[in-house]
């Protein structure tokens, strides 16, 4: 038994993304060098802020916090996944089942919320220029950060505890690469109508406002550079196309995958792809070009 009295399954089967062994080599050279231009770009822009004094604005301080995520985001399904395409057996404990699911969703809604206040900060900066150092003050970018990270860790316990507490007596075999929410609870013994409701509201609804708030905010800076159009405002509007081409790929597929009932709808694994994988490697090229230009 694994947790509970009726918790039958010890243990899931992970199909990965192919069974032929040849595609098995190639994706395996592939997500390798995408998992280390991961940790080599992030941990290269987190050095560099860190130890450059000129690099001390508040979008610096959160794109460092973007990259600590990302690297937390890739390494919660890469390295599993690695070791999966070597493995003739995919298999992953209950337990550790329910770990990655939490992991997943602890980083992925915190850096969605992290992209929202990096909206949030450019628009500040472009829109109230003049307020812009009071508003955005050390004290403020702290709390804001710590709001992505507390709100991530509350989205994630809930979604965690509602599929640990399903009973999981009969099949156990996950078509995809890592476990998430809405390839778990299918699995489940009974009636998942109501808590596969309960969390397509719960992520989905998040990635939807998220998006939302983040459409918004660039709709007003684009509104507030057309009325005021300078070189400056040209830069600028530069860097908020790097942004808002970070946010649709990371965004659209979470909004695809979370904001629809789970049961009813087949496993889209290599749309997983584009924001485990795809999303933490584009960031720092798109990140640093368009803001150092």
């Amino acid at each position: 038994m694994a947790l509970g009295n009726f918790s039958q399954v010890t243990e899931f089967i992970l199909l990965g993304l192919s069974d032929t062994r040849e595609l098995q080599v190639l994706f395996f050279i592939f997500f390798f060098l995408a998992y280390a231009m991961v940790l080599l770009g992030n941990l290269l822009i987190i050095v560099t802020v860190r130890t450059d004094p000129k690099l001390l604005s508040p979008m610096y301080f959160f794109l460092c916090n973007l990259s600590v995520l990302d690297i937390c985001c890739t390494s919660v399904t890469s390295p599993r996944l690695l070791v999966d395409l070597l493995s003739q057996r995919k298999a992953i404990g209950f337990e550790d089942c329910m770990a990655q699911l939490f992991f997943l969703h602890f980083v992925g809604a915190s850096e969605m919320f992290l992209l929202t206040v990096m909206a949030y900060d450019r628009y500040t900066a472009i829109c109230k220029p003049l307020h812009y150092t009071a508003i955005m003050n050390q004290r403020v970018c702290w709390l804001l950060v710590f709001a992505c990270w507390a709100g991530g860790f509350l989205h994630s316990i809930v979604q965690t505890l509602l599929t640990v507490q399903l009973p999981f007596c009969g099949p156990n075999t996950i078509d995809n690469y890592f476990c998430d929410v809405p390839l778990v609870i299918r699995l489940a013994c009974s009636d998942i109508y109501v808590i596969e409701w309960l969390m397509a509201s719960n992520s989905g609804l998040i990635s939807l406002f998220c998006f939302l708030v983040l459409v918004i905010s660039y709709t007003f800076i684009l509104a507030t550079i057309r009325v005021q159009f300078t070189e400056g405002h040209w830069k600028a509007l530069s860097t908020c196309a790097s942004h808002v081409m970070v946010v649709t790929i990371f965004f659209v597929p979470c909004i695809f995958i979370y904001l629809r009932p789970f049961s009813t709808f087949p496993s889209d694994k290599h749309i997983c792809v584009i924001y485990t994988v795809l999303s933490p490697v584009l960031n720092p090229l798109i990140y640093t070009l368009r803001t150092t230009r």
